[in-house]
């Protein structure tokens, strides 16, 4: 027997769905037959989706009761079956480690990684309940390969892909299989957001780095801060709807160059090595 879902009652939790990634999996799993709560913090997002057709609702990962409330309603509204879970929500929060407070890390960690976390174990008694599901984090390159100036992010999808990697093999024998999708440069608001982010949090102008900062802020300005090799957000969906139907999901699933070529020489070289290639590979932004 198959532990793919049955293609007439699936079933999707997705979070994070006011744009990029997020909103085209969602779009692409409602035209593909699956039954698609699609989730945003804002409530303009939640309306906005709701008039797409989406049974829309509002989740917020760094609130428990966000949580516990969505939780609940998918729960009532199918009868406690939930064919799946894609944890797409996160955000970046760029800046040098040292410059980094106590609290702007915590929140970073209480979205990308506590709430992730969270929204997965209220969903789990449901799933092994039907004795089936699949369970998609959205992690990153940057979950195996740091980059400066991305300590925050790179420590919450460390700590994402660990946790999950432990996960996967509670899970065993459950019925219940969990995958990671690990994009490079997607085309989506990610860098808008993560600007944001950086201007808010960030003591640019007392820090050893605002050399660096300077030049960074400047680049952003003055182009739309595309990086080399990005793909659109259909390229992690391609790989998403593998997770979630295949009859044997892969645990990770590697996207764009980036990410394919960093995860082979991370193989091959030594720690300093790889240091000096991924350092090499953000000096423009740097300079």
């Amino acid at each position: 027997m198959s532990d793919a879902p049955d293609a007439s009652t699936r079933s999707i939790l997705i979070t994070g769905c006011s744009s990029g990634i997020g909103h085209a999996a969602a779009h692409t799993l409602a035209q593909r037959g699956w039954r698609v709560f699609a989730t945003a913090r804002a409530a303009a997002d939640v309306a906005r989706l709701e008039e797409e057709g989406f049974e829309a609702l509002p989740l917020d990962l760094a609130d428990s009761a966000s949580i516990e409330a969505a939780v609940a309603t998918v729960e009532a509204r199918t009868a406690g079956r939930l064919s799946a879970l894609f944890n797409n929500g996160a955000y970046g929060q760029p800046g040098a480690v040292e410059d980094l407070t106590r609290a702007v890390l915590r929140e970073q960690l209480e979205t990308n990684l506590l709430g992730t976390h969270e929204l997965t174990t209220r969903v789990l008694p449901m799933m092994r309940a039907q004795g089936h599901g699949r369970i998609v984090h959205n992690s990153s390159v940057l979950g195996f390969a740091a980059l400066p100036y991305r300590g925050a992010y790179v420590c919450s999808k460390f700590a994402l892909e660990g946790l999950t990697d432990t996960l996967r093999q509670e899970l065993q024998g459950s019925g219940i299989h969990i995958s990671l999708i690990q994009p490079g440069p997607i085309a989506s608001r990610f860098r808008e957001n993560a600007y944001q982010a950086f201007k808010a949090n960030i003591d640019t102008t007392h820090s050893a780095h605002a050399d660096t900062y300077r030049k960074v802020e400047a680049r952003l300005a003055s182009q739309d801060g595309k990086a080399p090799f990005t793909l659109g957000p259909e390229a992690v969906v391609d790989k998403l709807i593998h997770a979630l139907e295949s009859r044997r999901p892969k645990p990770r699933y590697a996207v764009t160059l980036p990410t394919h070529l960093f995860a082979a020489l991370r193989r091959v070289l030594s720690t300093r090595g790889m240091d000096r290639v991924l350092l090499r590979s953000t000096r423009d932004e740097r300079e």
